[in-house]
């Protein structure tokens, strides 16, 4: 018990910075210096008042000093980060596997909330997230379901490649089709970390899996707001998520008996 009780503090505080990130790459700012600060008045918050979730509660989402509204994506980062570290630590325990998949998911909040907001991934995440994850499959190769350190480098190679080589022809073909660009850059990028991290074949159920989630929200996004351009990168997480949990569930339900 003591142990899920640390990994959701430890997932809030992180989320924190999480929050820092998600503000400030986009805008080119240094994620290190100023401290946090209020966007509105730009004072500096007090440690008290920049604790994770029960700030956000005991201030009313208020600025202490000049009443702005706070965001409620901050106790929502937050809340998220907390959940998914614990449902991580309970799913791979206390390991070198848990912290390697923990910098993962953390990359995939940031670059979740950067495009819903922005619609960029930073290459920091992406581009950095595919050289951690081919760095993580050297050093731990059980992440690539072998022993072999240079082996399961590889895999992890061809899972990047095979990531963000599928969706790039995808994306052509929408070109084509659509006679304007219908997949970013940031997309590719980002399909190809995941890929480093999960191998070929979970990133490729990842693959087919994200559009049915983008399908039912660009429909209600297209009805509501009549936008044709959603985020992609939000449901591109999601369905890695899925891969790495549920994949062999999946690929059963898909060809009807167990993996």
């Amino acid at each position: 018990m003591m142990g899920q009780i640390l990994a959701f503090v430890l997932g809030a505080i992180v989320g924190s910075f999480l929050n820092v990130c998600i503000y400030r790459m986009p805008r080119s700012e240094s994620i290190s210096h100023p401290g946090s600060h209020c966007p509105a008045c730009k004072k500096l918050i007090f440690w008290h008042d920049n604790i994770p979730l029960l700030s956000f509660l005991i201030l009313k989402a208020r600025c202490r000093f000049c009443k702005a509204a706070i965001s409620w994506q901050y106790p929502l980062v937050e809340l998220l980060t907390a959940l998914l570290f614990l449902l991580f630590y309970n799913y791979f325990g206390l390991s070198w596997q848990l912290l390697a998949y923990l910098v993962l998911v953390c990359g995939l909040i940031v670059s979740t909330f950067i495009d819903i907001e922005h619609r960029i991934i930073p290459d920091e995440i992406s581009v950095g997230g595919i050289a951690v994850g081919l760095l993580f499959s050297f050093l731990l190769p059980e992440m690539q379901n072998t022993a072999v350190p240079w082996r399961a480098l590889l895999f992890s190679l061809i899972g990047a490649v095979v990531g963000g080589g599928i969706i790039f022809i995808m994306g052509l073909i929408g070109d084509w089709i659509f006679k304007k660009e219908s997949i970013g850059g940031g997309d590719v990028k980002l399909l190809a970390a995941i890929g480093a991290f999960l191998g070929w074949q979970k990133v490729l159920l990842a693959f087919f899996v994200a559009p049915l989630f983008g399908a039912i929200i660009g429909i209600i996004i297209k009805i509501k707001t009549k936008e044709s351009i959603i985020p992609y990168g939000p449901f591109l997480s999601l369905a890695a998520l899925i891969s790495l949990f549920w994949f062999r569930q999946v690929i059963g339900m898909i060809f009807g008996r167990a993996f």
